[in-house]
């Protein structure tokens, strides 16, 4: 395990939170002169820290490391970046083992995705100058909060009005706001509204037929919870370090595909190899999130290759 910290571009501004700089936690795992790795930085919301996941993990017999397969660690760890680190290990792994790679393994073929770009939270003219720079990039998430979300929105579509518009309010609304909002969203033309209510606050939108979809992202980690949430969202945002890595991520992805939920797959930021393995459930997702390496002023080597917001296959000395 080796604790890394990747320095941003630009503050990564949310309705909860400033980010200047991420903490990682890089996981390797080694069987027989082969190394799998993987990188994890946990749930922030849910107080995990690359010092606590390096906790955890060092807290397991390496005996028990030594005999894990995927499956039987669903079982020794809970949903969260411990165990994303040591599931996207594994899974490098056993790829790196196999004569087909990941694909061979899980059958999902690796063709390029066009990822979304996050514009950070700002005043309307900020943000609208942030969508009018990134021009090359088609497809763009707006951080959002309850002050003049709507004003916001109007600048950013005046700007970009070829662009796909995706609204995260990382749980900053309140129910009368998001209501009183909707017909708007759709005249903008939004694609999609992420997480508008906080998580546990969320009951007025069951049933509700609201204007644009809504996603799930903080009030659904895992697929223990897709159930409880299955009749309030149209799309769940599933992500490795809520989830627990990618076992977990393709059950979900699974069970999106058969209940008919629309597909993101987001990222809680981090280089090239904590986006790699994402890239195998982003595999006809809707909605695909995996900007944080355009974030990054450094990163992994050998890099995802990302151009014009599509991101290429990783190359199998990266991941998978």
């Amino acid at each position: 395990m080796e604790l890394k910290e990747w320095h941003l571009k630009a503050p990564f501004i949310t309705a909860a939170e400033v980010i200047d700089a991420i903490q990682v936690l890089q996981v390797t795992v080694s069987r027989g002169g082969i190394s799998g790795r993987s990188e994890t930085m946990g749930v922030d919301y849910l107080n995990e820290t690359v010092e606590s996941l390096q906790a955890e993990l060092a807290a397991l017999d390496p005996a028990t490391i030594a005999e894990l397969d995927g499956e039987l660690l669903q079982n020794l760890l809970p949903p969260g970046g411990s165990r994303n680190g040591l599931d996207c290990a594994l899974w490098d792994l056993k790829a790196k083992q196999s004569a087909g790679g990941i694909s061979g393994l899980t059958g999902i073929s690796l063709k390029p995705v066009s990822t979304l770009f996050t514009l950070s939270l700002a005043d309307p003219e900020k943000m609208a100058r942030q969508a009018s720079a990134v021009p090359e990039l088609q497809r763009l998430k707006l951080k959002l909060n309850a002050d003049s979300p709507l004003e916001c929105l109007a600048a950013i579509r005046a700007a970009r009005p070829d662009a796909q518009l995706v609204i995260d309010a990382n749980g900053s609304w309140s129910n009368e706001l998001l209501m009183a909002l909707g017909d708007d969203l759709a005249r903008c033309g939004v694609a999609l509204l992420e997480q508008p209510l906080p998580r546990g606050a969320d009951r007025a939108l069951e049933n509700l037929k609201y204007p644009v979809p809504v996603c799930a992202d903080e009030s659904c980690q895992s697929s223990v919870e897709l159930e409880a949430v299955a009749d309030r969202y149209d799309a769940i945002n599933i992500k490795l370090d809520k989830c627990g890595g990618l076992t977990d991520a393709l059950k979900m992805r699974e069970w999106c595909r058969r209940y008919g939920k629309r597909i993101m797959v987001g990222n809680m930021l981090g280089s090239s190899l904590a986006m790699a393995p994402a890239l195998l459930v982003a595999q006809g997702a809707d909605f695909v999130d995996l900007d944080g390496p355009l974030w990054q002023l450094d990163d992994v080597e050998p890099p995802l290759s990302i151009v014009r917001g599509v991101i290429a296959p990783p190359d199998p000395e990266l991941w998978g």
